[in-house]
């Protein structure tokens, strides 16, 4: 397991669920290269679907940003080496109204 290699960025995760991400990201690590991040983060996002129900996001990479909603207890950010992997369970926001959808396509149009 990752546990003692992987550090630790923020995560809201309870433990249990912390554990299966270390968990999978140490089995994607043993199957793909660290050269196949997107094999990785499917690998990773396929299984917390299958486990967790969907609606799960992975990233993975060198260098990256995000700006994200998610789901409470269902978040965490930690790295292996050089690789940062992102985990979390979106969240969507307020609908829209229709108006607002308009508006955005005739800003988009302009």
């Amino acid at each position: 397991m990752l546990e003692g290699k992987a550090v630790m960025g923020e995560t809201d995760m309870k433990q249990t669920m912390k554990e299966d991400a270390l968990s999978l990201a140490s089995k994607a690590l043993d199957c793909f290269d660290v050269t196949e991040p997107t094999q990785i983060a499917s690998f990773i996002k396929k299984d917390f679907d299958r486990i967790y129900g969907s609606g799960w996001q992975c990233v993975v990479g060198t260098h990256f940003g995000s700006f994200v909603t998610h789901c409470s207890g269902c978040f965490i950010h930690f790295s292996v080496g050089n690789l940062t992997i992102l985990l979390f369970k979106g969240s969507a926001g307020e609908p829209a109204s229709r108006t607002d959808d308009l508006a955005s396509l005739d800003y988009l149009v302009k």
